[in-house]
């Protein structure tokens, strides 16, 4: 674990009763970057940030953000400790606008916080999600998929987070909004310094956004490096580097 790293994790095992789904998985997110998590389906990329926020539970090893222990966490807590996860599907409250669901992302620190700092932090997404400022009165469900998403994304900035979990965010989007979504993710990271931890389907896209990258194969992990060398890795290409969208 170095000083500057916002998120580390150390040697990892995770079960799903006798399936072993992580083996000893170790990384770390430093500040200010955005690191991809590479690999195919079922390789362990999901499950390894249900762990990190306590939504599997780990059999051995560490998670430490901001160097504090946050291994048996419960969930809410450790969004308390402005880790931020946006979980595949987007999972936004359908049946309330997009007003109510921006709020909830606030909750743990609503009321520590005044009237005009509130005010202050909804101006700062409506900046960055104009389309949300224009629909927040619009029950959330009737949002398009690319503006669900942005909607899932808004809410959890409002937790205030300084490393953020996205897991496919441009999961089933067509091609125009997956350019929005991950522009906006640098956005996030340029302009408000948030450090991201980034699942993505599209590995070429994911790869010219980010520094680093990691690939997870069956639970482990089985390369590492910057993104630009990973984009010329013969292995990576083989294995991941299909007909995608760039940005």
């Amino acid at each position: 674990m170095t000083k500057e790293a916002v998120l580390s994790v150390e040697d990892l095992h995770v079960f799903y009763g006798p399936i072993q789904a992580l083996k000893g998985v170790s990384l770390n997110v430093n500040e200010g970057e955005i690191v991809a998590l590479l690999g195919a389906n079922g390789g362990g990329k999901t499950t390894l940030l249900q762990a990190i926020t306590g939504l599997v539970g780990i059999k051995s090893g560490n998670v430490f953000h901001n160097g504090k222990q946050i291994k048996g966490m419960d969930t809410e807590k450790i969004v308390a400790q402005h880790i931020a996860h946006v979980p595949e599907h987007r999972q936004i409250f359908g049946t309330l606008s997009v007003m109510d669901n921006l709020q909830l992302g606030a909750y743990h620190h609503y009321r520590r916080t005044s009237k005009e700092e509130r005010e202050k932090d909804l101006k700062e997404i409506f900046t960055l999600f104009p389309i949300l400022e224009e629909r927040k009165e619009q029950l959330a469900g009737t949002l398009s998929g690319g503006q669900q998403q942005m909607l899932a994304i808004a809410r959890a900035m409002m937790s205030k987070p300084d490393i953020l979990l996205l897991d496919e965010p441009t999961l089933g989007l067509a091609p125009i909004v997956v350019r929005e979504v991950l522009e906006l993710v640098v956005q996030l990271n340029q302009t408000l310094k948030t450090t991201v931890l980034l699942i993505e389907q599209n590995v070429v896209a994911s790869l010219q956004i980010a520094d680093r990258a990691y690939v997870i194969s069956n639970g482990v992990i089985v390369k590492e490096g910057l993104s630009q060398d990973l984009l010329n890795d013969e292995e990576v290409k083989e294995a991941y580097l299909g007909h995608h969208v760039e940005i």
